[in-house]
């Protein structure tokens, strides 16, 4: 039997992205591999949500290419994208979860125990019917991890997912993702919180102006920066 081929490892190669005369990305060389969740932090227009959009496959670059798994122009059946307000479906929580298991063809059965095994993993047992637009901010970002998590994917891309949470409903989130790194799934995740970056991820890519300034992993990011523009980040100063 043929392995599934895989979306990992990311790679980025003179990706520039540009909107009219605009350059909103420009990366020399980026590479993501499987592991412990990768955090993309940087000030507001440093042009996070692009790559973001740009790995998932919802923009293609201006110049440059993408490849996954060495592959490119790949459908994203092996990946998922979290947006900063996921959208709800007027569907119970179950029902959400079941519209994306029946995209995928899972029978009824497997769509049961499915939508069980989802709600506990992301800590809503016993919420299958609650109307989702009803749940509170936390829950259903955590529903909507749940509904992504439907199609078992290789790799998840979360857009600032704590962002507009209070600090309990951030906890209850970092805690889910932290359980679905520990199954295997390759997490990047775009985040203004450098807490958040620091508690999760595995190694930290500082974008400004576009351009990768600094990638380097969790531990020297945070504790001996490489470079002075990592160090006034970290340090709240303004990046101009």
């Amino acid at each position: 039997m043929r392995a599934p081929e895989s979306d990992l490892p990311l790679q980025f190669d003179r990706v520039q992205y540009d909107a009219g005369n605009r350059r909103i990305l420009d990366i020399g060389s980026l590479g993501i591999s499987g592991g412990a969740p990768t955090a993309i932090v940087g000030p507001n227009g440093a042009g996070k949500t692009t790559l973001l959009r740009i790995s998932m496959g919802l923009l293609a670059p201006s110049a440059g290419r993408v490849t996954w798994g060495g592959r490119q122009n790949v459908a994203p059946v092996r990946r998922a994208f979290l947006f900063q307000r996921p959208v709800m479906l007027m569907r119970s929580a179950a029902g959400n979860i079941d519209y994306a298991l029946a995209s995928i063809k899972a029978s009824r059965g497997e769509r049961r125990q499915r939508i069980s095994d989802l709600l506990t993993l992301v800590g809503l047992p016993g919420f299958e019917n609650r109307p989702a637009r009803r749940l509170s901010g936390g829950e259903q970002q955590r529903l909507a991890l749940a509904r992504s998590l439907a199609r078992d994917p290789e790799l998840l891309l979360l857009d600032e997912p704590t962002a507009s949470l209070d600090p309990a409903a951030a906890k209850s989130v970092e805690d889910v993702l932290r359980a679905i790194a520990g199954r295997g799934v390759k997490i990047v995740i775009s985040t203004h919180d450098l807490g958040t970056a620091r508690r999760l991820a595995g190694d930290v890519v500082l974008l400004h102006r576009g351009q990768i300034v600094e990638h380097s992993a969790s531990e020297i990011f945070f504790k001996q920066p490489l470079t002075k523009e990592a160090r006034r980040f970290q340090a709240g100063d303004l990046l101009i």
